[in-house]
């Protein structure tokens, strides 16, 4: 695992983004009605700003028009040339690098808080790619301080690439909060309030931060992606079956060996082939279908992490 260090000056600049995914509806009309109504996202110490990230995805109710948004961050798709066959996703990420980056320079966001849907049962999750921060370890702990009743996830996602590829990698730090499960195109008042609750949360989070509040060390668990499972396919690449009833829904649970994951249509099972217990997360998530992903594998560790400190002032009053 590698953590860096909390951020030693208060976050001046935030984002709140909806609608990355342009099906994933949470994000999508929070983000429309912080647009009308920003006032509710502001505190003292900083001013939040909501984005709406792929305004033509969500007019379609479609995940994306060309290529998946979420993807699309790296230094190669940003600094290439323009050209007018360029997919939409490509230019709308050049745009949002202008708005909240540029990517790694200074000028960036402070921080970007991205908001998902998943129709998996993942419950709340926060994703934060590695190397992850401090900061988010602590946010993460106090959100599962505010919300007991409520279990609040850290998974560590790991990029196949050598750089960043998501949207809050523009910003100097960030997270994905998801929650599920919702279908697609669907929005449920108890996961769009569940939503909108854990946003004020995180604002809330980052004031104190602004404010110099210090918070102590902790013990907790996180996730760690490991690779991902495809479904077993016939000899053309067609399905051969599907993520078998003693799996489905059963996100951050325990998989051992020789549990069963598929059942194909003959009716025979499939299980587990590893040598060690894993925790599957966004199990039969619907978009994960054309990236032949039934579900991912990951792995539960402990993590000692080390207090933070306050700030040594507080900022002034964001304008």
């Amino acid at each position: 695992m590698t953590t860096l260090p909390a951020p030693r000056e208060p976050l001046r600049r935030v984002a709140v983004v909806g609608g990355t995914h342009g099906n994933e509806m949470c994000g999508v009309h929070l983000a429309r009605h912080w647009l009308k109504a920003p006032g509710e996202l502001q505190r003292a110490s900083f001013s939040a700003m909501p984005v709406l990230a792929n305004p033509a995805a969500t007019a379609a109710c479609r995940r994306y028009m060309d290529r998946d948004l979420n993807r699309t961050f790296t230094l190669t798709f940003l600094r290439s040339e323009a050209t007018p066959d360029d997919p939409y996703e490509v230019t709308r990420a050049r745009e949002l690098n202008q708005l909240l980056g540029p990517k790694g320079t200074d000028q960036a966001f402070d921080f970007i808080l991205d908001l998902h849907n998943t129709t998996a049962n993942t419950g709340v999750c926060i994703i934060s790619e590695s190397p992850y921060t401090v900061f988010n370890l602590h946010l993460c702990h106090y959100l599962q301080m505010q919300n007991p009743d409520l279990p609040c996830r850290f998974l560590e996602y790991e990029t196949s690439q050598n750089e960043t590829y998501s949207l809050e990698s523009v910003s100097k730090n960030g997270i994905a909060l998801e929650i599920g499960p919702q279908p697609q195109g669907v929005l449920r008042a108890d996961l769009f309030s569940q939503m909108r609750a854990l946003v004020m949360s995180i604002l809330d989070f980052i004031e104190l931060f602004n404010q110099g509040k210090a918070f102590p060390a902790f013990e907790m668990e996180s996730y760690r992606k490991l690779g991902a499972v495809d479904f077993p396919r016939t000899s053309d690449g067609g399905l051969a079956g599907t993520v078998h009833p003693r799996l489905q829904d059963h996100d951050f649970e325990p998989l051992r060996p020789g549990d069963p994951i598929f059942r194909l249509f003959s009716g025979e099972d499939v299980l587990f082939e590893g040598d060690s217990v894993v925790y599957p997360v966004f199990v039969n998530e619907a978009a994960y279908y054309e990236k032949h992903v039934a579900f991912l594998k990951s792995e539960k560790i402990h993590i000692s992490v080390p207090a933070m400190p306050g700030l040594s002032s507080s900022p002034t009053v964001a304008s």
